[in-house]
């Protein structure tokens, strides 16, 4: 099984998080929203699968290419 990571494509705060882990996702589905100069990125899971782990949480800045969310 392939694992693949959603990342954050430029730095920003984290304003919601749509998955949990455990959670079945399709391809493209909305994981993360993060704002970055006062507009929402969502991003999308880059494949069909199990989140394994989201690792930030509300409120977090982020910065550009930190890994938010794991996908197997």
């Amino acid at each position: 099984m392939t694992t693949v990571r959603a990342a954050a494509p430029m730095p920003g705060r984290v304003v919601r998080i749509l998955v949990g882990p455990g959670d079945e996702v399709t391809a493209r589905q909305p994981v993360v929203v993060v704002e970055a100069m006062k507009m929402e990125n969502e991003l999308r899971s880059p494949k069909a699968g199990r989140v394994k782990d989201v690792s930030v949480a509300v409120g977090a800045s982020v910065e550009a290419g930190r890994v938010l969310i794991v996908v197997e």
